[in-house]
């Protein structure tokens, strides 16, 4: 049995090139950092450029990308940021989402279709991106990043095409998996509960709301941020190697009711 490797080795990024879409705000840039303070150098990406610039003075690994997910030209012009910069894709965390109307009835075929373009069909171009890129000897680690609202109905929150979307991504993260395995690429889903971030201010602000949450938590409460840290590097690091095709559910047991 050979000897087990330190854990800071294991969970270590030096060398490593992340991709982060979503990662002005919320969960986006708390991964954008976690990822750089492992030693990776990361390009965050999103529509503010604003606030990328904020990211980016955190911390010099940190190297801003104004991009909207919702157009190839721009989904490929990440790509091409990161490789002429460091040669490599290692990391694709794809985090970018919007949400959709709460009700089914409310909501058109082509207001769907657009959340379906920014959750689900973006990912699978930027995965595609991030295979077809040079192979690091470490391999690759597509992360898509899911929700319970992949897995279990949310209502009465939640909303059909964002759910739909979700659940997508978790069919899509399998099917990679199974395409590309053989070629040492690694694609799992981390599907988060109801975490406190700018898209969830609302939720969590109402009182009714953020019981409803509690109630239905079996650690009876909503997650931090930070709660996500770990997960998200065990996924991009070597200490899922032998990990692929899974989903990842950090959400305070709420699926386990």
């Amino acid at each position: 049995m050979s000897t087990p490797r330190p854990a800071a080795e294991l969970f270590s990024l030096e060398g490593r090139t992340a991709v982060v879409t979503g990662a002005s705000a919320g969960l986006g840039a708390r991964f954008a950092t976690v990822l750089a303070q492992a030693g990776a150098t990361v390009f965050a990406a999103a529509r503010r450029a604003d606030r990328l610039k904020e990211l980016a003075d955190t911390d010099a690994r940190i190297h801003p990308v104004a991009c909207d997910v919702s157009l190839e030209a721009d989904r490929t012009r990440l790509a091409e940021a990161a490789l002429t910069a460091t040669g490599r894709i290692d990391i694709l965390v794809n985090n970018a989402a919007m949400s959709g109307e709460t009700r089914a009835e409310d909501e058109t075929p082509d207001a769907f279709a657009d959340v379906l373009g920014v959750n689900l069909t973006a990912p699978f171009h930027l995965a595609r991106l991030t295979a077809e890129a040079p192979a690091p000897a470490t391999g690759k680690s597509i992360i898509n990043v899911s929700s319970i609202l992949g897995l279990v109905s949310g209502a009465p929150l939640g909303g059909a095409s964002y759910s739909a979307s979700k659940a997508g991504l978790i069919g899509l993260t399998r099917e990679l998996a199974g395409q590309w395995g053989s070629t040492g690429i690694r694609v799992n889903a981390l599907a988060p509960g109801w975490f406190r971030t700018e898209m969830t201010a609302e939720l969590f602000g109402d009182e009714r709301s953020r019981r409803w949450v509690e109630r239905n938590t079996l650690l009876r409460r909503g997650g931090d941020g930070e709660e996500l840290d770990g997960a998200l590097l065990f996924l991009a690091s070597d200490a899922s190697t032998y990990c692929t095709g899974q989903v990842l559910t950090v959400d305070g047991g709420w699926t386990a009711r």
